[in-house]
């Protein structure tokens, strides 16, 4: 059986931070789609010990795939070797290595090699390395280089909000309209357009333009990953509105034996983390009752935009109450 030609590649950056701060970027994946521009989502299907197993969701020329890879840590080196799972046994997929040096003067050095097969064609998942490589391998690397560079104030400048909500209905109907998300602007007012594009079941990209308060519209691009079995949907705005430079979160649906709860976790990063610019302040609005808000910032605008995001999700929670309780409802039938 002939052996299989690869295409090699190697990309460094250096980088002016510890190489501790880059080593730990790298290693922590769960959080790459808040921080790194092509990566929509990171599923940890096995973290135990220095050896995982993951699978993620990239934007690649505007198409979104997935793979499944493994990583093995060595943190005392700095180094994480990878390999990407494809279909089939006999289909190799891409394999590599994140490999930070410890430069002078407190620097760092990162190098991603990678080993591409040759034969790799356009539907698998090395062909997506091939494809990303001049463009997004090399956002992925400047988008590194830019959050070690800021890690000392990085956790200043993300917000974070959770809210839960509890329903008196089926956890079915309470995931179908958040599924359903072509039907929002019909009842978000600060939705006023939305495109929906969903070429494979469950992976919807949309593109939306939202009110702001002080009038302006905005538009916004989105990926949203489903998983109906499990009562969850992840998104990334790809293109967020304007006063963060990226957003990531997730919506669940999670029944218990007295009913069941919603929840809505939402991340942010306010744009210009440097403090070359500020973000402009939102004023803060009511939010639907029976939720639960919780929001962590760093000050600044972090606050504003954290009750926006806040008072957004408790409308989207609320109106999905309502949608499964008045369903119910319907159907009953009066004595």
């Amino acid at each position: 059986m002939p052996e299989t030609a690869f295409h090699h590649t190697s990309h460094r950056v250096d980088i002016a931070a510890p190489a501790g701060v880059v080593y730990g970027l790298v290693a922590d994946a769960v959080r790459w789609p808040l921080f790194l521009t092509p990566t929509v989502h990171v599923e940890a299907l096995d973290l135990e010990g220095a050896d995982q197993r993951l699978r993620i969701w990239a934007l690649a020329c505007d198409d979104v795939t997935s793979w499944v890879t493994r990583r093995t840590l060595d943190p005392a080196a700095r180094r994480i070797d990878f390999r990407q799972e494809v279909p089939g046994p006999s289909e190799p997929g891409v394999t590599g290595s994140w490999v930070v040096e410890e430069l002078p003067e407190g620097s760092s050095r990162l190098t991603l090699r990678s080993a591409l097969p040759a034969s790799a064609t356009r539907t698998t998942p090395a062909s997506w390395l091939e494809r990303a490589e001049h463009d997004d391998l090399l956002a992925l690397l400047a988008d590194l280089k830019h959050l070690a560079e800021r890690w000392a104030t990085l956790d200043e400048h993300i917000v974070a909000v959770e809210e839960t909500l509890r329903v008196d209905g089926p956890a079915e109907l309470a995931y179908d309209f958040l599924y359903r998300i072509e039907n929002w602007p019909a009842q978000l007012p600060r939705l006023t357009r939305l495109d929906l594009v969903e070429e494979t079941p469950g992976i919807q990209q949309v593109r939306m333009d939202l009110l702001a308060d002080d009038g302006r519209t905005h538009t916004a691009r989105g990926v949203r990953v489903c998983f109906p079995h499990g009562g969850r949907i992840v998104y990334k705005l790809v293109e967020p509105p304007a006063s963060t430079v990226a957003q990531a979160g997730e919506w669940s649906v999670e029944p218990d034996a007295s009913g069941v709860t919603l929840r809505g976790r939402h991340q942010a990063v306010l744009r210009c983390p440097d403090g070359s610019s500020d973000t402009e302040p939102r004023t803060e609005s009511g939010t639907a009752p029976g939720t639960e808000p919780r929001t962590e910032s760093g000050g600044g605008a972090g606050p504003e935009v954290g009750r926006a995001l806040g008072r957004d999700s408790a409308v989207v929670l609320g109106l999905a109450r309502r949608y499964a309780q008045s369903a119910v409802r319907v159907i009953t039938p009066k004595p």
